[in-house]
């Protein structure tokens, strides 16, 4: 095989794998907030400084429920590697801020991850086995990728400015 040629079923199988692990992965965030909870995200997240912490406890489990469904059933891809890009950016600057970039201190490694494989799958698109492909939706493609990176961080940053309230630590007598 010519190494720099890729057949459409190559690109279809690496789109499906890419969707089927970041699609469920998500999934299963938001359904771990809720099954563990609501209450407990909300103070989870008032400790972060998400306030209220009611309100972005349901907000990110249904976020994160939403845009796992789409990405896994490969439905408006773009928009769906958006949600991804955005909820990405919230946890790196809330719970990962200041700890460096190693997942096992705490980090930014596994959301930055994250965001730059959903950035991909909006370039390459979901593939021929996706909703997007059966409805003839064209939300694929460099210009995808640029309004899913873009769009989700620009989201993020508006949720952020509206609502992320830390606490002052005080200063060391």
């Amino acid at each position: 095989m010519d190494a720099t040629a890729i057949s459409s079923t190559e690109l279809d199988i690496a789109s499906l794998v890419l969707r089927l692990a970041l699609g469920p992965m998500l999934i299963a965030h938001g359904l771990n907030k809720v099954r563990g909870g609501l209450s407990g995200t909300a103070g989870w997240f008032e400790s972060l400084g998400l306030k209220p912490g009611w309100l972005h406890a349901r907000v990110a489990a249904a976020t994160e429920i939403g845009a796992g469904v789409l990405v896994t059933l490969g439905l408006l891809n773009g928009l769906g590697a958006m949600a991804f890009v955005g909820l990405m950016t919230v946890a790196a600057l809330t719970d990962h801020r200041g700890k460096g970039y190693f997942i096992f201190k705490g980090g930014n490694e596994y959301v930055i991850l994250v965001a730059i494989v959903a950035v991909a799958l909006a370039v390459v698109g979901p593939g021929r086995w996706s909703l997007d492909e059966a409805f003839g939706l064209d939300l694929a493609g460099v210009g995808w990728g640029v309004i899913a990176l873009v769009g989700g961080v620009l989201a993020a940053a508006g949720l952020l400015v509206t609502s992320y309230r830390p606490e002052k630590k005080e200063a060391a007598a």
